[in-house]
């Protein structure tokens, strides 16, 4: 498993917009990407922290295949949209243990 976070810093006032525009854009954009298996957004529980998106792959392979893909670009086309001239961070891991209780 390939795990993509992005840490997102979106200022209170324009969180309603930001949370609204990006689940939509999830919803529309990232059906049927293969090798995507989650994709998450985590609300910040404090003030000041990010919000977090989370993107499941099977491998590096699918998400680098993703990143040149019409759904990457459809996701990533408004510029202007809430959130996407928010400072950002990303993070990728390699997935080497998942415990489930």
């Amino acid at each position: 498993m390939y795990i993509v976070s992005n840490r997102i810093d979106v200022g209170t006032e324009g969180a309603e917009a930001f949370e609204a525009v990006f689940m939509e854009s999830m919803r529309t954009t990232l059906s049927g990407v293969p090798g995507l298996r989650r994709v998450t957004l985590q609300r910040p529980a404090q003030p000041k922290l990010p919000y977090v998106s989370t993107m499941e792959f099977d491998t590096v392979d699918d998400f680098k295949a993703w990143l040149g893909s019409d759904s990457f670009k459809q996701s990533h086309s408004d510029d202007q949209a809430p959130g996407m001239q928010a400072p950002s961070a990303v993070e990728m891991h390699e997935m080497i243990e998942d415990i489930t209780f």
